[in-house]
C-alpha cells in the first residue's frame, strides 16, 4: 500500500502505460504498466539475446527495466504539464539470472515538488529477489501543450 505522503501528492489518478513507440523497450521485449498512485511494474522475458559474454542476463538490461519502471511510477504522480528525468539510480545485483521472467516493482517513496525518490525490487520467475534499486528523478515543468 502506498504511504499517505504519496497518496496526498498524487495529481492524476488515471492509469499510465509506456508509450507504444519506445524502441529500447521494444528491443528488450519489455512491458511496462503504472496503476497510478506512484506505483509501476516492468517485465522482461530474459533469454540469450539479453546475455553478457558470461551467459548471464546483462546488468544493463536489468538497469533499463528498473529505470523504465521508475520513470513510469514517477510519471504517474506528475501533473499534465510536467515531465521527469533520472537524476541518479543505484542498483544492487544480488544474484545472476540466466533466463526467464524478470519483474520489477517500483514505488515512489517520497514525492517532492522538484525531486521524486523511488525504490524498486527485481524478482525472477520463482519470486527470488535478484536486484534492488533506489533513485531520484527530477520534476521538470514543461509549457502547456
Amino acid at each position: 500500500m502506498i504511504d499517505s505522503a504519496v497518496r496526498g501528492r498524487v495529481r492524476n489518478d488515471g492509469p499510465v502505460t509506456a508509450k507504444p513507440s519506445f524502441p529500447l523497450g521494444e528491443f528488450l521485449g519489455m512491458t511496462v504498466a503504472a496503476a497510478g498512485e506512484g506505483r509501476a511494474t516492468a517485465h522482461i522475458e530474459a533469454g540469450a539475446a539479453h546475455h553478457n559474454p558470461h551467459g548471464f542476463v546483462h546488468g544493463a538490461a536489468v538497469f533499463a527495466m528498473v529505470d523504465t519502471s521508475m520513470g513510469a511510477a514517477a510519471t504517474s504522480i506528475l501533473g499534465p504539464d510536467q515531465r521527469c528525468s533520472t537524476i541518479e539510480l543505484q542498483i544492487r545485483f544480488l544474484r545472476p539470472v540466466v533466463e526467464g521472467a524478470l519483474h520489477a516493482e517500483t514505488v515512489v517513496i517520497k514525492p517532492g515538488r522538484r525531486v521524486i525518490h523511488l525504490d524498486s525490487r527485481v524478482t525472477d520467475a520463482t519470486g527470488r529477489l535478484v536486484a534492488t534499486a533506489t533513485s531520484s528523478f527530477a520534476v521538470i515543468d514543461t509549457p502547456p501543450q
